[in-house]
């Protein structure tokens, strides 16, 4: 193959190149490199600068992010460190609480007359756990939970201890409330005995199940013990009677009162009063007659009564 190179001139002159020819084989070859090659380096340049361009934002916007982040996890350290330090301080006053618990259990203990043995407020709960227990927690934060759930552990141990001294404390008042004890009045003296007498009236020798405490028409009969009203009114012989049960098989009987003042039902404390002091019923004169009762039967009420000096008996009355 040929190409005809034509020449401007007046002569007009053509040349004709061979293809074949090597030294235009040559030529082509080169210059088709120079173009490859300009090409390429045309385009390796406008690479590297984009690449460089799209790699320091990316690196700026990660760098940015790590910033933000590392604030975010100092500012959560210092949060939990203020709440640990709280943590800490709340842990420190409910000890020293439970501190003052102990004291006062021990001295309820104390003034109670309860074996330690049995209610020991010295004692520490017990504790335990994995030995070498890892749980990723760090040392500050294992410790407040540690403390923690030893600190509950003795709350609850006291708290049952607390119960406990408080079933005993409270069985001993109600047992001390409800067993008769006292006078049944605020005045007056002991006119007859428990025992064997002759009756005032028909003059028979008799057993007499009570005691008689003579007084003043009006005046007050008070309940020896806390208990319920099973009997208010009349009964024949009685004249006006009360009687309260006061559990465990005690009962208590109030007679020959001028009123009572109390109903059936009605739950009475140490020392209220039920009744006016009267002469109703098998009686010669104004006084209570007044008996305790245990599972049913009479016992010598001086057993419950606070020893006072009677006076000489007098003409009361009896019943």
């Amino acid at each position: 193959m040929n190409i005809f190179v034509f020449s401007q001139g007046r002569d007009g002159r053509s040349r004709q190149f061979a293809l074949g020819h090597p030294v235009a084989l040559g030529a082509i070859g080169a210059l088709a490199l120079a173009i490859l090659g300009t090409a390429f380096a045309i385009g390796m340049q406008l690479g590297q600068r984009s690449g460089h361009a799209l790699g320091t934002v990316q690196v700026d916007r990660w760098s940015s992010a790590l910033t933000e982040q590392k604030s975010e996890i100092s500012s959560l350290k210092r949060q939990l460190q203020d709440e640990a330090n709280a943590l800490a301080i709340r842990i420190a006053r409910l000890d020293a609480h439970v501190v003052r618990i102990d004291e006062l259990g021990k001295r309820l203990t104390s003034m109670a007359h309860i074996d330690h043995r049995d209610i020991n407020f010295d004692e520490e709960p017990p504790v335990g756990g994995p030995e070498g227990e890892d749980d990723g927690v760090s040392p500050g934060l294992s410790d407040l939970s540690s403390s923690l759930s030893q600190l509950e552990q003795r709350v609850e141990l006291r708290d049952a201890q607390l119960a406990a001294l408080e079933n005993v404390m409270l069985s001993r008042d109600l047992n001390a409330s409800i067993r008769p004890e006292g006078r049944p009045v605020t005045q007056g003296f002991i006119s007859s005995y428990f025992g064997e007498r002759n009756d005032p009236i028909t003059g028979k020798e008799e057993f007499h199940k009570g005691v008689d405490f003579a007084g003043n028409e009006g005046d007050p009969v008070v309940a020896v013990a806390a208990g319920v009203v099973t009997w208010a009114g009349d009964r024949t012989g009685w004249g006006k009677l009360v009687e309260i049960d006061h559990g465990k098989g005690y009962s208590t009987r109030y007679a020959h009162n001028e009123r009572t003042l109390v109903t059936v039902g009605q739950t009475v404390r140490r020392g209220q009063e039920i009744a006016l002091m009267g002469s109703t019923g098998h009686s010669t004169g104004p006084h209570v007659h007044f008996e305790v009762l245990h599972n049913g039967r009479q016992v010598n009420p001086l057993a419950f009564i606070e020893q006072t000096k009677s006076q000489p008996p007098s003409a009361s009355g009896a019943g």
